[in-house]
């Protein structure tokens, strides 16, 4: 039962970290504002379930992306059948369009150049299927191609909603995938739900795209409009009746520059001390961004977010710096949500909210109560009956639960975790877990002493002995917590986390902070006899 100095160090240092680490918790906002600076004052975090707050459930429109990479191939295919030539005479093509997330079709009205037609789009185009019925041809992406393009709209849509609940200040928000096309997200303490929906799920698709000086909008609006050419509106607010109307654009389809390379976005008051959102582009932007407005001087350039038009300003002069700004009938608040949305990026596709639950705080007080309630019963109870059936290796069993439970807290308090309902529940079972292993040493502690061991020998068997069986029942739990962890979506992994500081923790105490209060007493009272 001998202790060296750097284990008792070790133990102290850590009981005494725990305990200042986890001891803002029960402190009062005004208490923790009077500690020194260099104490610290970070609390558990409170789940959606404990303080409240808004459930989401958001669903990836996926076709989306495959209609957009069909466009985007109708473009391409354009741009080849034009540039490729065959005996000197370029190839024709008639009737090219996309069928949605479909195909893409068009004819080749030469037979002699069908061939010649199919062999250039196999050569060129990467990850499509070419089909021809006579000569009609029909191009599809491959299944593995639209899988993947699934998959990755679906990764790059987690990353940009979770840079914008973090731009929005939430504390610990649960972002994660369900299935093939959904995405969960739970904000606690969220008051604003109809904000905090319209920065999540807006698209924030920007474009720039020049005006045709050449094209009438009263013959587009009666349908009458070029293949490149697209019919877009503003959404103009009149500021003295506050009535809004739509002013409609002709615009061309292809955009000469995209969010893409977009670097910043901020809000402010223009030169006409008007609201708006200012962007800059990166390196590659910038340049493309001056090339652009150069060739184009002294036409018209309008800026479209989600299909609509924001401005449609005149080229007076090269823009060579890569800024820009967005100007329109915005609101402060609203300006400022639309510089998130482009700070954060542009999802891949379309999202929309399929369901919604709001947590009252009231609820979450609830239980919170229940929850205290739940582990002071189950503290004091644990207390008892260690004490009933063990005496005074009992309260030193009870003096090292309660460094348990500051050691968890501290724990949890240090790395940022979440506390839920089910991690309260991995706490109270903790409390039940822990004593398992002092139980175990102490009854071989008991049967040693009744097989006439010495009080030294007795203890030191206890220790020795329990210590596999110990480390075999906390390691199998341990691994079952992990694998809860790394499989189960957000209650059981708050559920599981706590489990696994629980077991972590429950080894230190049981079997080190133990020892040390037995070791201090065997040194010091020098029993005769043990009385277990």
């Amino acid at each position: 039962m001998e202790y060296s100095i750097s284990k008792k160090l070790l133990v102290l240092s850590v009981i005494v970290w725990a305990i200042i680490v986890a001891l803002p918790n029960v402190l009062s906002p005004e208490t923790r504002s009077k500690l020194p600076e260099f104490f610290p004052k970070d609390t558990l975090n409170l789940g959606l379930d404990l303080q409240g707050g808004s459930h989401l459930a958001l669903e990836v429109d996926v076709k989306a992306v495959t209609k957009r990479a069909y466009e985007n191939l109708e473009d391409e295919l354009r741009i080849l059948m034009r540039k490729e030539k065959y005996e000197g005479k370029r190839l024709y093509y008639r009737g090219m369009k996309t069928n949605g997330a479909e195909s893409v079709e068009f004819i080749a009205p030469k037979s002699f150049q069908v061939d010649i037609i199919k062999k250039k789009i196999e050569k060129e185009v990467r990850n499509v299927i070419v089909i021809l019925d006579g000569n009609k041809f029909t191009l599809k992406f491959t299944e593995d191609y639209i899988k993947q393009m699934e998959k990755d709209a679906l990764s790059q849509t987690l990353e940009i909603l979770r840079s914008r609940v973090d731009e929005f200040g939430v504390a610990e928000p649960l972002i994660q995938r369900l299935g093939d096309r959904r995405v969960i997200i739970e904000l606690p303490g969220i008051s604003d739900v109809d904000r905090a929906k319209s920065i999540i799920g807006r698209t924030a698709q920007l474009s720039f795209h020049m005006v045709d000086p050449t094209a009438s909008v009263e013959s587009a609006l009666r349908g009458n409009i070029k293949r490149d050419n697209k019919l877009f509106y503003e959404n103009y607010k009149d500021a003295v009746t506050g009535e809004t109307r739509q002013i409609p654009y002709v615009l061309k389809k292809r955009a000469v520059i995209t969010g893409e390379h977009l670097a910043k976005a901020s809000s402010g008051f223009d030169n006409n001390n008007e609201q708006a959102v200012f962007i800059s582009f990166d390196a590659v932007g910038t340049r493309k961004f001056a090339k652009i407005t150069t060739e184009f001087t002294g036409q018209r350039m309008a800026i479209v977010l989600d299909g609509i038009v924001y401005s449609a300003p005149n080229l007076r002069e090269p823009i060579l710096g890569g800024s820009a700004s967005i100007t329109g009938s915005f609101s402060t608040k609203e300006a400022q949500d639309l510089a998130i949305v482009l700070r954060a990026g542009a999802l891949p596709a379309p999202v929309k909210f399929v369901e919604e639950r709001t947590v009252g705080p009231s609820l979450g007080a609830d239980s919170i109560k229940a929850g205290k309630e739940a582990m002071i019963i189950g503290f004091v109870l644990v207390l008892i009956l260690m004490i009933a059936f063990y005496g005074g290796f009992g309260i030193a069993a009870n003096i090292a639960l309660l460094f348990n439970v500051i050691l968890i807290v501290a724990l949890m308090t240090a790395i940022g975790s979440t506390l839920t309902l089910p991690g309260i529940a991995g706490i109270v079972l903790t409390i039940g877990m822990a004593v398992d292993a002092n139980v175990l040493i102490f009854e071989r502690i008991r049967e040693e002493a009744r097989g006439g061991a010495s009080v030294i020998k007795a203890m030191n068997e206890g220790f020795e002995f329990a210590f596999a069986t110990i480390v075999d029942a906390n390691v199998t739990t341990l691994i079952a917590a992990i694998v809860l962890f790394a499989m189960g979506s957000g209650p059981i992994k708050g559920f599981a986390l706590t489990l696994s500081i629980g077991v972590i923790s429950s080894m230190f105490t049981a079997i080190l902070v133990t020892k040390l209060i037995l070791s201090v007493w065997v040194n010091y009272a020098k029993p005769k006899k043990l009385k277990v």
